[in-house]
């Protein structure tokens, strides 16, 4: 969501992940132990909600943790779970095991991207890959996407670009998707 459509009331944010969710009032208030009435009331917001029944909601709603923050600020409570960067001393074991994994598909690229396609890490094999790219398009934060369908950058070595993009744009990405085959 852009910055102008973005909720900014608990209420917009909860009626957002309820309709994610496929719930109707009637069936997130009864698995929150809730009236219907009163989730209404919450998402329009005439009720305020407190912090045990937001985190209770966002429970039955399965939203993640760094999202129930957002839901806790926008009621108007402080964060109650931690984010951490992946450099954290505490997610060490973590990346060991990211690393781990990354040398494990050598001598294939592989890489390691967050939810916002971002890179977080990458093995050794993806830096030839890299040469010839104009530097301002491996500039942080390195995205990925941008990396694969720029006409500088993988797209213009990319054989099977149309195929590949036809499928991972589909949303089939998961599921279906051929191998990206480069010429390099």
């Amino acid at each position: 969501m852009n910055a102008h459509t973005a909720p900014v009331h608990i209420g917009d944010h909860l009626r957002e992940w309820r309709q994610r969710r496929h719930l109707s009032q009637l069936d997130l208030a009864g698995d929150a132990e809730i009236s219907a009435r009163h989730l209404s009331f919450v998402e329009t917001g005439r009720a305020a909600p407190s912090r045990d029944m937001v985190l209770k909601l966002a429970e039955r709603l399965d939203v993640p943790l760094r999202e129930r923050n957002v839901l806790l600020v926008a009621a108007g409570y402080a964060p109650a779970f931690p984010q951490r960067s992946l450099d954290d001393p505490a997610l060490k074991s973590a990346r060991a095991a990211i690393d781990l994994v990354l040398k494990a598909h050598e001598p294939n690229p592989a890489l390691a991207y967050d939810r916002h396609w971002n890179l977080v890490s990458a093995n050794r094999m993806v830096m030839p890959l890299l040469e010839g790219i104009p530097q301002r398009l491996l500039g942080q934060p390195f995205n990925i996407l941008r990396l694969a369908f720029h006409p500088e950058a993988l797209a213009a070595r990319t054989v099977n670009l149309a195929e590949w993009s036809a499928i991972f744009w589909s949303g089939c990405i998961a599921s279906a998707r051929p191998p990206l085959t480069l010429s390099c």
